[in-house]
């Protein structure tokens, strides 16, 4: 990618385009999440827009954000995506909360206890594969989760009924920033 040039005065452009790798849940978990977001929101009278269901997904491994699609780092990711063997395994989230950090807009997501131990694990597997070809993987601390909407009023750690599925697949996913989309690049079966 040719070298970005700024001119002092003047903002720096802002990243169009997002990659990283993801689950997503099955129709039947989606439409689950959906409903217990709607529960949810009606309880504590969230106003915040919903992540939409063809959105909704559990992040593994976040590659960066850019002004436009690296062709090149695209490729290295689908190369070392493949090199990654793993069978099918459940997931089930069983929690709901809001994140801290955020005095407004704050995630409100679903996380899960026992039944993202595969989960983790198999993210730690892409993790290795993606630092041995020289792409940056996240760190020790993950924390498996499904944003479902984000809200100004903080929603405190409870538990929901469990939404479970088998995670036959992941995939690499462009966001196109600001715009609500996702585009799948690439998928692996389990």
């Amino acid at each position: 990618m040719p070298e970005q040039f700024f001119l002092p005065g003047f903002d720096a452009p802002h990243p169009t385009d997002r990659l990283f790798f993801a689950l997503i849940p099955t129709p039947d978990a989606a439409a689950g999440i959906a409903r217990q977001r709607g529960l949810l929101r009606d309880m504590y009278e969230l106003k915040g827009r919903s992540i939409g269901v063809g959105r909704l997904h559990v992040t593994l491994n976040f590659l960066g954000d850019y002004l436009g699609l690296p062709e090149g780092i695209v490729a290295a990711a689908i190369k070392a995506a493949a090199s990654v063997k793993a069978a099918p395994f459940d997931v089930e989230f069983d929690r709901a909360m809001s994140f801290h950090g955020r005095p407004r807009n704050r995630p409100l997501v679903l996380l899960g206890d026992d039944g993202v131990a595969s989960l983790i694990m198999f993210q730690q597997t892409l993790g290795r594969a993606l630092q041995k070809a020289g792409l940056a993987a996240a760190g020790s601390h993950y924390t498996p989760h499904v944003t479902l909407l984000y809200d100004n009023r903080f929603v405190p750690a409870g538990t929901i009924e469990p939404i479970r599925w088998t995670v036959s697949e992941f995939v690499l996913m462009h966001s196109l920033l600001g715009r609500t989309r996702h585009v799948p690049l690439a998928r692996w079966a389990l």
